[in-house]
């Protein structure tokens, strides 16, 4: 008679495929792999997926002894505790900021920098003693008080920031609390007639979903006609977002031109209403250096954007703001003084 042995895990082994840690591992590094190779070779954008890979299972965010050595990398934040006090968001408001570009490309020229651009802080414009400077990971800022806005927004835009998968429609307006006598709230703009318009744009940080999520503080937003904002405003956004594509990487400066007597809105904060806006923007590639301005009435146009190009100097003049202090002063004088049709010429070329 056969008898049939007794069941030893010893002797059982189990048949299929099955995917054992290690092997997790492996294709998980892989897929890192693929990702950098996809971006060129690049590593920040593998970076802010890591980042926003430990944020989402609960590791916080991986922190890089080379950070700081990016030429275009905003100087790094002390992060605020964000909560909100209205989580209304009107429909279409501040579309400027939904559209990405196109894919950067894999094979982009390597960037040569000039050694002013070395120097800690080069993106800012000139700051006193008491100005209230505002740190984030994507964009500084130079917050105003008495208006509760900011004055200026700086952040270098690379290509491959403007293309990725994050989405505007997962965020609400916050209070920044990085501002120590607080910003406006998201209410004080409830049925004021204005949008909440941004300043850095969110499109311009579709690489990472917390970059994004920066551009939704309040201390990024300020008041803004909605025709404003929906129309020429958003067109010159994609524009410069055209370009850094094209030139792969710039410096961005932008904001409200401030100014006592301006009208106001708001049910707990004053927010001062801006009549005007600029950009100034900056390429830089040794020995390759342009820059234009930018100036807009806070008001809806059917006009191209380039009818909008003024020196850089008128901006300087109107808003008493020093762009770009650490290039050469000659150099500085000559960039800033060019006439609307030479840099109309010089960006719009090609």
């Amino acid at each position: 008679m056969h008898v049939k042995p007794p069941f030893s895990p010893k002797n059982y082994q189990r048949r299929g495929l099955r995917l054992r840690g290690n092997t997790l591992v492996l294709l998980f590094i892989f897929f890192l792999i693929g990702l950098f190779l996809h971006y060129g070779g690049r590593t920040k954008p593998v970076v802010a997926f890591w980042n926003d890979f430990r944020e989402m299972i609960g590791l916080g965010r991986a922190k890089s002894d080379h950070e700081g050595h990016n030429p275009y990398k905003a100087p790094e934040p002390r992060q605020p505790d964000e909560a909100s006090d209205d989580r209304s968001n009107e429909p279409n408001e501040s579309e400027a900021s939904d559209n990405g570009g196109g894919k950067p490309s894999a094979g982009s020229p390597k960037t040569v920098r000039f050694d002013f651009e070395k120097q800690v802080d080069f993106l800012l414009p000139a700051v006193r003693l008491n100005d209230e400077i505002i740190r984030h990971e994507g964009f500084t800022l130079r917050y105003r008080d008495e208006y509760k806005v900011a004055e200026w927004v700086a952040y270098p835009l690379l290509d491959y920031e403007t293309t990725g998968d994050a989405e505007r429609k997962f965020e609400q307006f916050q209070p920044d609390r990085a501002v120590p006598n607080g910003t406006a709230l998201s209410s004080d703009y409830t049925r004021a007639g204005y949008d909440r318009g941004h300043l850095a744009p969110a499109g311009d940080f579709k690489f990472s979903q917390r970059m994004m999520r920066e551009t939704f503080l309040m201390s990024n937003i300020t008041p803004q006609v909605p025709e404003f904002n929906r129309g020429i405003w958003k067109e010159l956004e994609e524009q410069i977002r055209a370009w850094a594509l094209r030139d792969h990487g710039l410096y961005v400066v932008t904001g409200p031109v401030l100014k006592r007597g301006l009208p106001t809105i708001g049910k707990k904060n004053e927010v001062s209403v801006p009549e005007k806006f600029y950009k100034v923007i900056l390429y830089c590639n040794n020995p390759q250096i342009r820059m234009i301005g930018f100036l807009l009435n806070n008001e809806g146009s059917d006009s191209s954007i380039r009818q909008f190009v003024v020196p850089v100097d008128q901006i300087e003049q109107i808003t008493g703001i020093d762009f770009f202090p650490k290039i050469p002063d000659n150099l500085e004088r000559q960039l800033e003084s060019k006439s609307r049709s030479d840099m109309v010429d010089e960006w719009f070329s090609n």
